[in-house]
């Protein structure tokens, strides 16, 4: 089965901003590594800015999609945090240049061009949990961004740590459960 064009075009730039970050990337390169026309490049995105949000979002939505699916159904909010931790960084190292799209698009001007409702569309669900489980008195009462934030550093943090370190599985994996406990020692 072949990619439809704004999923090549998506696929592409992607890679290319990957590789040679936002500036070093003209949507000329993009669009003839992709096998399409520039005119059908800015037929779906309007402009270079365009393609780089929608493609942050498009990398964000693919994530979610993936914790949703491999994340255990749990109620004990501990559980069910270690369940979405475990999936995000499964999922982060699994697609690798996607996360680093995520790392480097949030750390990036373009970050600003999300309106208001892209963000919290993006943080709700995770903010919703947050706030759930503060309303159960599983952690200590703050901001929810503010520990939204703290989570995301977190991991971050340690995919890097675990990219830079080719740990067996086993090892990996008992790094991923000590981490998580230490960051949840930091919220309750």
């Amino acid at each position: 089965m072949t990619m439809d064009k704004q999923e090549q075009i998506l696929t592409t730039a992607l890679r290319l901003f990957v590789e040679n970050g936002f500036h070093a990337t003209p949507t000329s390169k993009i669009a003839k590594e992709a096998g399409v026309a520039n005119g059908t490049l800015f037929h779906y995105y309007k402009t270079k800015e365009d393609l780089i949000v929608s493609l942050y979002l498009y990398v964000k939505s693919k994530m979610g999609a993936y914790v949703e699916e491999h994340s255990k159904a749990e109620t004990n909010p501990k559980e069910k945090f270690r369940s979405q931790f475990r999936a995000v960084l499964d999922w982060s190292l699994k697609n690798t240049n996607e996360f680093y799209y995520a790392q480097l698009f949030s750390t990036s001007p373009f970050a600003s061009l999300l309106s208001p409702e892209e963000v919290k569309k993006t943080l709700k669900k995770s903010c919703d949990q947050i706030q759930e489980a503060i309303d159960a008195g599983a952690i200590k009462e703050r901001d929810t961004d503010f520990i939204h934030t703290i989570m995301g550093s977190h991991i971050f943090g340690l995919y890097s740590y675990l990219n830079k370190y080719k740990l067996t599985k086993a090892k990996q994996q008992q790094v991923i459960d000590d981490s998580f406990e230490m960051l949840w020692g930091m919220l309750v």
